[in-house]
């Protein structure tokens, strides 16, 4: 595979810039939108969550303005509180089937994707006022975050595949995972706030487009001088004469068109703004049918 560097500009609308600060809350927003579906249809009436459903939608378009983002983002007790009373409200028409397995499954699921909304919205909130901000993090709490996320992308699958993390238990449908984080501060690495958002878009990324039964394997490491980023996969590739074009806003890939996905689509967008915001680097190595490589390198403040 050729290592090719990315390096065109990009021209980004305010509207588009908006949306890559809130990446994290649209694919949260999107993957609410599309787990109420769901149970609507599991209770026999796709409508029954409609009340919910647009309303996120309605903050997913919102999202695209920042003073709106800031205004649902810091009110999202209140769209939490919205979506309950509409699944209690629903539940008192289905009282047999507040104990079923299923119900309760969903029931889960939603509280579960509360939890990551949560702690996306205080990110996005914390770094609002300091886009440059760099925060350093225990690796083992890090780590943790990440495990987290690989739990919530099986949780979403409902049963389609699993993610092991080791390679001797995985089974066809599983998706093996290695993921490190090493650091020449020892057990802490300090990263951009909003590099979190980045490597999460990438492994998901790298998830979506690998099949079942391939890996994903992700690195982090800070040698004192510059902070990397790598992941890798087994997954469709891109053709090369489009790996430059698909960091441009809105762009995919042409043998990946035909993919539903529940992301806003331009993580790789985010990624290489993030690199330029930091002055940094960033490598994409890929070849259809065999897999995708993505490499990032930002240097270390004051190294």
């Amino acid at each position: 595979m050729k290592k090719i560097e990315i390096t065109r500009d990009l021209e980004l609308t305010d509207r588009e810039r908006s949306l890559l600060d809130m990446h994290s809350l649209l694919n949260i927003m999107n993957v609410l939108i599309a787990e109420l579906h769901f149970f609507g249809h599991e209770l026999g009436d796709d409508t029954l969550f409609q009340d919910s459903i647009d309303h996120c939608y309605t903050i997913a378009e919102a999202l695209g303005d920042r003073q709106e983002a800031l205004h649902y983002a810091q009110s999202i007790d209140a769209t939490k509180g919205l979506i309950r009373d509409n699944i209690r409200k629903v539940l008192d028409q289905f009282p047999d089937k507040r104990r079923d397995p299923e119900v309760e499954g969903f029931l889960n699921n939603i509280n579960s994707i509360f939890g990551i909304l949560d702690i996306r919205v205080r990110e996005v909130l914390a770094r609002m006022g300091h886009p440059g901000k760099w925060v350093t993090y225990e690796i083992d709490e890090l780590t943790n975050n990440f495990i987290q996320v690989f739990t919530a992308i099986e949780l979403n699958s409902k049963g389609r595949y699993h993610i092991v993390y080791n390679i001797a238990s995985q089974a066809a449908i599983d998706y093996y995972v290695d993921f490190k984080i090493t650091s020449v501060d020892g057990n802490t690495i300090t990263i951009p706030a909003v590099f979190q958002d980045v490597m999460r878009d990438l492994i998901a990324n790298a998830r979506k487009y690998t099949p079942p039964g391939g890996s994903i394997r992700a690195g982090l490491h800070d040698d004192g001088t510059h902070l990397r980023f790598v992941v890798e996969d087994t997954g469709r590739g891109i053709p090369e004469d489009q790996i430059e074009a698909v960091v441009q806003f809105g762009e995919r890939a042409t043998n990946v068109l035909n993919k539903t996905t529940m992301g806003g689509g331009f993580g790789l967008t985010k990624a290489y703004f993030v690199t330029r915001q930091f002055q940094g680097r960033m490598w994409i190595e890929s070849e259809e049918g065999v897999g995708t490589k993505v490499s990032i390198e930002i240097p270390r403040p004051g190294a």
